[in-house]
């Protein structure tokens, strides 16, 4: 069981980027699945998370850190067991390396998520 992300890249300011996950293990359709990033030389922050609904194919609760809210979107196909990020009006600020990640409890903490992929960076450029 592992998560592969993809889509990440160079893009100017303002500009818009999707950050896929794909989830390998019938596992994942029952976890949480959120976005962590970690910027050079900084600690690695919360993103986004999309929570697990029962019989649903596309929904679940979402929760976005205050510095993405309105402009990134979090959501998730349980069919094809993804996950994806939309990024919106990117900022210099959010150059980071993304993390796709997996947990039961999901939320804001990194330490609720037992699953992490090898991340993709995305670099902002003024």
């Amino acid at each position: 069981e592992h998560l592969v992300e993809s889509g990440g890249g160079l893009v100017q300011a303002g500009g818009s980027l999707r950050l896929s996950c794909a989830a390998s293990g019938r596992a994942f359709s029952r976890f949480a699945m959120g976005w962590f990033r970690q910027a050079l030389g900084k600690e690695q922050e919360f993103v986004a998370v999309i929570s697990w609904t029962a019989g649903s194919t596309y929904y679940g609760s979402t929760n976005y850190a205050d510095s993405v809210k309105g402009r990134f979107t979090i959501s998730r196909d349980y069919a094809k067991n993804t996950v994806s990020l939309q990024m919106n009006s990117l900022k210099p600020e959010d150059t980071a390396v993304y993390y796709c990640a997996a947990g039961m409890s999901g939320g804001r903490h990194s330490g609720n998520y037992d699953y992490w992929g090898q991340g993709t960076q995305v670099t902002v450029s003024s």
